[in-house]
């Protein structure tokens, strides 16, 4: 086997740090920006979260054919990753501006443009980055270790900006507290991005390929490409249910654990384990395969979902031991897809002859996207149906009925989602067609 080199690696991984602050505080703190700055209602704070990612699922495999193209003429889709990841990074922190114009509809509407133009930058950089492990390196083993670097990296970053973005909004307050968490979430992006740009420099870029003839012959591929419609199905219920429990932790934490402080070490003791664990996950595959690896991570997030619906009654220490095995759990599930993922896209490159990688991150993209943005529209309507309270401070007292919702989107859903993953796992899934 031909092992990467660690600069290579690390370069390729560092690009965590952009989606990772994109993927986590949007789904941890928009919500609640809404609801308790703006007294947005719930439901449509959902929908605001929702619409500029849905128009993503569109675009994303638009940009998986320009950057196929890119890479066909320039020989390198890092471009892409440049202009991507610092146009992310500019408009992540306009999100949060909180212009402040007097009115919940105005104040909303630049929250959506804003939300919108980023999550189009957002795909110039996810498609291309999700792309590039088909291309530098071949091995099945390899590939599984690249990916588990990536998501050790991805485990940081959402340590970082999970913990870090919480701790500033609650240290400073109010719409200040988000204003000031935009800029630096907004600096981290940019630092990923320079990292990734410069530790690929050089790297291999596989066999250049003719991008895909048009849309017919694609969508014709897509039709026979069994392997690859199972996975996407199985990332996308479960990238909903990872979503969902995403977008319960500010409220869980307020109202379920009662202590605003305890979301910050949430997810220190969710993304702790899946760092710490993240080096097993490969070893589990390189001997019982990634498809069983995969069924485990499944079923280890799923019991701990299971005994989190139970925090209500437990002591805080024994939930924090759920969320410590659900971190166990997540890591799994974030490793084996991906590294399942470049197998598929290589074998039905040499079954075509034409560059796929592009254009199939960009389904791929999609699929998690819209999956990570109905998850917050999913726990909305959790909320709207018990009850829940929306304020301009946060302060108002919600109904029994509202905690409740709180812990089954919180908790339940989650692990039901993911669960529900299971029985797509099909053994065809490691099969070229």
């Amino acid at each position: 086997m031909v092992a990467l080199p660690a600069k290579t690696r690390l370069g390729y991984s560092a690009g965590s740090f952009v989606t990772g602050a994109f993927g986590t505080v949007p789904g941890l703190l928009l919500l609640p920006y809404l609801t308790d700055t703006m007294a947005v209602p719930g439901a449509v704070a959902g929908a605001i979260v929702l619409v500029p990612k849905a128009w993503d699922v569109v675009f994303n495999p638009v940009a998986g054919r320009l950057s196929d193209t890119s890479l066909n003429r320039r020989g390198s889709r890092r471009p892409f990753l440049l202009s991507g990841g610092l146009g992310v990074a500019v408009l992540f922190a306009a999100i949060f501006a909180h212009p402040g114009f007097g009115s919940t509809p105005l104040d909303a509407g630049y929250v959506v443009l804003a939300f919108f133009l980023c999550a189009t930058a957002f795909a110039f950089f996810q498609v291309p980055y999700n792309a590039l492990p088909a291309e530098l390196t071949g091995n099945y083993d390899e590939r599984t270790r690249l990916t588990s670097w990536r998501i050790g990296l991805l485990a940081i970053a959402i340590l970082v900006s999970g913990g870090g973005a919480p701790e500033i909004t609650n240290q400073i307050g109010g719409v200040s507290g988000y204003r000031v968490m935009g800029i630096v979430m907004g600096a981290i992006m940019v630092l990923g991005t320079i990292a990734v740009f410069l530790g690929t420099r050089g790297a291999p870029v596989g066999n250049l390929r003719p991008p895909t003839p048009g849309w017919r012959e694609l969508l014709a591929t897509m039709r026979q490409w069994r392997a690859f419609r199972w996975l996407l199905g199985v990332y996308f219920v479960q990238s909903l249910g990872l979503a969902t429990l995403l977008a319960g932790v500010n409220y869980a934490s307020r109202y379920v654990f009662g202590d605003a402080d305890l979301q910050t070490y949430l997810f220190v003791g969710f993304v702790l384990p899946a760092l710490v664990t993240m080096p097993l996950w490969p070893r589990i595959g390189a001997r019982w395969g990634k498809l069983a690896g995969f069924r485990f991570a499944c079923i280890a997030f799923g019991v701990a979902c299971a005994g989190l619906c139970a925090a209500l009654v437990l002591p805080v220490g024994v939930s924090f031991v759920f969320v410590a095995l659900a971190g166990v759990g997540y890591a799994g599930i974030q490793v084996f897809p991906l590294a399942i993922l470049p197998d598929l896209i290589s074998a039905e490159e040499e079954r075509t002859g034409a560059t796929r990688a592009g254009i199939t991150a960009g389904v791929w993209t999609a699929s998690e996207t819209l999956g990570l943005a109905l998850g917050p529209g999913l726990f909305g309507l959790v909320l709207t149906a018990g009850g829940y309270v929306s304020s301009v401070d946060a302060s108002a007292a919600q109904p029994d009925s509202a905690v409740t919702a709180i812990l089954l989107g919180f908790a339940l859903l989650p692990g039901i989602l993911v669960l529900a993953g299971l029985p797509l796992l099909r053994r065809s899934i490691l099969e070229p067609r």
